[in-house]
């Protein structure tokens, strides 16, 4: 098993977070997010990885013949992609609304949604 993938996924992670931590705009911030949630893409298909492994399409051969690719994994990521390009579309459309009622993308200027 190689390690490099799961040190990749650390990476793009710590990057993501670090960026999310230090942000000055909204904008930016949803972006660490993302390329927070890039880093699962990586981590599962590290672990679905397999050396010498086909697709698993069983139409022409007998199944169990030879070593396949855990199709659950690559269901995961794709579902993964799916929800992690919702989340970022819907938290730009908070910001924007946040934009045009505050005139600033700046978290700290936000003084009004303080409780």
């Amino acid at each position: 098993m190689h390690i490099l993938p799961y040190l990749v996924a650390a990476y793009v992670f710590l990057t993501g977070c670090y960026g999310l931590a230090t942000s000055r705009n909204l904008i930016h911030a949803v972006g660490c997010l993302a390329v927070c949630q890039s880093s699962t893409y990586v981590l599962l298909l590290a672990v679905g990885y397999q050396d010498g492994a086909t697709a698993p399409v069983f139409s022409d051969i007998e199944p169990g013949s030879r070593t396949v690719v855990d199709p659950v994994v690559q269901a995961l990521t794709l579902t993964d992609i799916v929800v992690g390009a919702t989340v970022t579309a819907l938290l730009l459309a908070l910001v924007l609304q946040i934009a045009k009622r505050h005139g600033t993308v700046d978290p700290d200027e936000l003084r009004e949604l303080r409780g």
